[in-house]
């Protein structure tokens, strides 16, 4: 018993001795507490102090830099009113100014209306005058005043083309003084340099043989060699009562030489009949094909030119059995390339292009095809396909005026191209257009007022007009050559160049009885 008291005893003591220790801890804690409150308040006394010192300071600058401000908006503003004020004094002083303009201009106005008036009344008094000075003339001449204008107008015309008809031939005269001496010395040695021959050729070739017993072994029996021969050649065999003598006909000159050289290896072989013909006549195109391919390198080889496209060569070889107005077509060239070379070299240009454009200016004539062109047109194209120089397609293009001249090359072309054609031999003309030609100068010239006869001499190079005395005056006579020469120009086909020359004369005739 003694010993659970002591054990209950011992226990509250050490339950009083903890809590008295508690309580220490906690008075301990509560003054410890009240310190960091006290420090606590006094440091953030510390910070309000320092803070409301720095806003005084902030404060003290912002009002400062607001009072800058305001000094500087003021000085602006005393600035800005000083400039209007000194604006408005400059206004004031131009609104005077244009009063005192506007008083001068309406000074002004009243003094123009006033010699407008004045202007008014001089105007009427020289109207007046001019009707009854017009009306004095009109009462004089017996004419009006527009007739008498259009007479004035009628006569200042005469003047004028009178006048213009003879400026015009003073012109001429003088460029024929300085450019036909030239021109004529330049044509007469080209053409000189040239050798040149006639040939003559149309769309039959005569095929001539020993007897007139060949000629039954040609036609075979019932027909059949001869019909062979036709679809071979394509070309029309006329047998007839000629005396040792075939007619070969057809307008393909390439048919007809293949022709030709067949029957003559026929009739020497002797042996004739449908399948002999078909084959000699494709081995005599393959050599006619051979042939015009040299002919072509030989004809440019010649005229020492190079570089020719393969196309444009073989054209040059059918030349030689094509013919134009009777002249063998490669002869024609050939001439024509060097005169150009020629030409060209008397005038200073390169010969060897000119040689070139020369020679092809007529391969439109040989095409492998039959297009609806003008044969320049189609030469031209043909050129420009075998990649010829610009220079030379225009050459060849416009040595018949069918495109625009571009280069000194196209009339030299032009103009041996007639040279070649026009001289004589050259080219054979039926009679019945050469008459037509002729009368066609005649009635053109005889159309015109004042004509009398009309005679087309040399050739048809040369017309005479006869015009009367009585109708046209020497100056008219002028205007008329110039009228048909241009006319002849424009409407007629000719070779060269014609001669128009009017002839005006008087004539007093009387009889001693």
């Amino acid at each position: 018993m003694n010993i659970l008291l002591y054990l209950a005893v011992a226990v509250v003591a050490i339950a009083i001795g903890s809590l008295a220790t508690i309580l220490v801890q906690r008075s301990l804690a509560r003054s410890r507490a009240k310190t960091i409150i006290d420090e606590a308040t006094r440091e953030g006394e510390v910070i309000r102090q320092k803070q409301e010192l720095k806003g005084r300071e902030a404060g003290m600058k912002i009002k400062d830099e607001a009072e800058r401000q305001a000094t500087q908006r003021m000085q602006k503003v005393q600035s800005a009113e000083a400039r209007a004020k000194q604006r408005e004094g400059q206004l004031n002083q131009q609104q005077s100014e244009n009063q005192r303009q506007r008083n001068e201009l309406d000074l002004y106005r009243q003094r123009l209306e006033a010699e407008e008036a004045v202007i008014g009344q001089r105007q009427e008094e020289l109207d007046r005058l001019k009707r009854s000075a017009q009306d004095a003339l009109e009462h004089i001449s017996g004419l009006s005043a527009d007739e008498a204008r259009e007479k004035l107008v009628e006569s200042m015309k005469d003047e004028a083309k009178t006048a213009a008809a003879a400026y015009i031939n003073e012109i001429m005269d003088e460029a024929k003084m300085t450019a036909n001496k030239e021109a004529k010395k330049i044509v007469v040695q080209s053409i000189q340099r040239v050798a040149t021959e006639a040939a003559i050729e149309n769309s039959v070739t005569v095929f001539h043989i020993d007897s007139d017993e060949i000629k039954g072994r040609i036609i075979g029996r019932e027909g059949r060699n001869i019909r062979a021969l036709e679809a071979a050649t394509g070309i029309e065999i006329i047998v007839d009562d000629t005396p040792e003598a075939i007619v070969l006909s057809g307008f393909d000159p390439v048919r007809r030489e293949i022709a030709r050289l067949a029957l003559h290896q026929l009739v020497a072989d002797g042996r004739i009949h449908p399948a002999r013909i078909e084959e000699v006549v494709n081995k005599v195109r393959k050599q006619i094909e051979e042939e015009i391919v040299e002919t072509g390198k030989r004809t440019a080889i010649d005229l020492g030119i190079h570089g020719l496209h393969p196309d444009l060569i073989r054209m040059i070889g059918k030349m030689k059995y094509r013919s134009s107005y009777g002249q063998n077509l490669l002869q024609h060239a050939r001439e024509t390339a060097n005169l150009c070379a020629i030409m060209a070299s008397e005038l200073g240009l390169n010969p060897k292009k000119a040689r070139r454009a020369g020679l092809l200016h007529d391969i439109g004539k040989v095409p492998d095809e039959e297009p609806e062109l003008p044969h320049a047109l189609l030469g031209m194209k043909i050129a420009e396909r075998c990649k010829e120089k610009p220079e030379i397609c225009n050459a060849i293009g416009a040595h018949h005026d069918e495109i625009e001249q571009t280069t000194l090359l196209a009339p030299i072309v032009q103009v041996c191209d007639a040279i070649s054609g026009a001289r004589p031999g050259a080219r054979r003309e039926i009679v019945e257009a050469y008459i037509k030609r002729l009368n066609d100068l005649e009635q053109l010239a005889l159309s015109y007022p004042g004509v009398i006869k009309t005679y087309a001499i040399q050739a048809g190079r040369e017309l005479r007009v006869i015009v009367g005395a009585d109708k046209i005056t020497d100056a008219e006579t002028e205007n008329l050559s110039t009228e048909i020469a241009k006319r002849i120009q424009d409407e007629m086909t000719y070779p060269g160049q014609v001669k128009i020359t009017v002839i005006r004369e008087t004539r007093a005739v009387s009889f001693a009885k």
